[in-house]
């Protein structure tokens, strides 16, 4: 009789391990299967579409956003834009109040060589399907010459924009006008130093309250503060080969980090103010180097521990009965 009560139990337990955690599996690690992303260099979280990830390549790709179900990994629409020219070295993407899509085409490998760069506006979808959107572009400068960028965010409340410039000794935010102009230059003006890290993107929390900035290896938060950034402290980020990319879940309770190449993964860890975060450098596993997707997520965890324990229980009740 001891036999199947032990299996019993074990069959308890493997179930309660099978069970998913909470509808948030949306924004657990995936990987990106599509063989046309090689280069993912941006990474934006669809608030319109729960568990949608939008991404673009970093050049030579044409003008195209591909949005990314977290959920398995596939592609299940490819924008393709048009009224916006020859895209030149896309690094970033970000999406504002009403929905509106932000593409940055403002990387510079010349090392300031381009006089100017583009954003690209256009609304997200509402239906998620292979299609061509009309986007608006902007062109920019900066205030004080042409420099090499990879970083866009776009403030979810106020919908102003900010470039954060990449530099191997540390850049600075870059504000951009009130309102983007299609009909002429926009001038974006350094508001905030950004030292130490040498910027390959950047997100903004879905409140409008906390900034990170990610370099290859890792990452800074800081408190938003107004656009008058104040430095909260730095993050450990997963190492998933050439770090290119972050964007804070639609709740803003993960940050999620993702990486160049073919089948390249995207990581999340606890964000720096999240409502669930219960430390702003994500897991233990990820401050040590270890690997942050190999654990259990703390209910499923807990779920787990608590059928074990009840099944040992239930199993050394049994074993006094029968000593009786």
């Amino acid at each position: 009789m001891r036999r199947p009560f032990a299996l019993l139990a074990g069959a308890l337990l493997v179930g309660a391990l099978a069970v998913p955690a909470s509808a948030a599996d949306a924004d657990e690690d995936f990987t990106i299967k599509d063989p046309r992303i090689t280069e993912s260099s941006g990474l934006a979280a669809s608030r319109l579409h729960p568990g949608i990830y939008w991404t673009h390549n970093d050049s030579d790709d044409g003008p195209y956003l591909y949005a990314v179900d977290s959920r398995t990994g596939e592609t299940v629409a490819r924008l393709t834009l048009t009224g916006v020219g020859t895209p030149r070295d896309v690094e970033a993407i970000s999406i504002g109040p009403g929905n509106r899509i932000y593409v940055g085409d403002i990387g510079d490998n010349l090392g300031g060589g381009w006089p100017h760069v583009w954003i690209y506006e256009l609304p997200e979808p509402k239906t998620l399907k292979d299609q061509t959107i009309r986007a608006t572009q902007y062109v920019v400068k900066y205030s004080d010459g042409p420099r090499d960028a990879e970083s866009l965010v776009v403030h979810p409340k106020t919908g102003r924009a900010y470039i954060v410039d990449k530099n191997e000794k540390g850049g600075h935010l870059y504000e951009g006008p009130a309102e983007l102009s299609a009909s002429g230059t926009n001038v974006f003006k350094p508001v905030a130093a950004v030292p130490d890290l040498e910027a390959t993107d950047a997100t903004l929390s879905p409140d409008g309250e906390h900034l990170v900035v990610r370099s290859y290896f890792g990452a800074i938060a800081y408190d938003w503060n107004g656009g008058k950034i104040k430095r909260e402290k730095r993050l450990g980020v997963p190492f998933l080969g050439q770090g290119e990319s972050v964007t804070y879940t639609a709740d803003g309770n993960r940050l999620m980090y993702g990486a160049e190449g073919a089948d390249s993964s995207v990581e999340g860890q606890d964000a720096p103010g999240g409502g669930n975060a219960s430390s702003g450098s994500g897991s233990s596993a990820a401050r040590d180097g270890g690997d942050s997707g190999g654990g259990l997520s703390g209910n499923l965890k807990t779920g787990a521990i608590a059928v074990a324990v009840a099944c040992v229980a239930l199993l050394g009740l049994r074993g006094l009965r029968r000593r009786r």
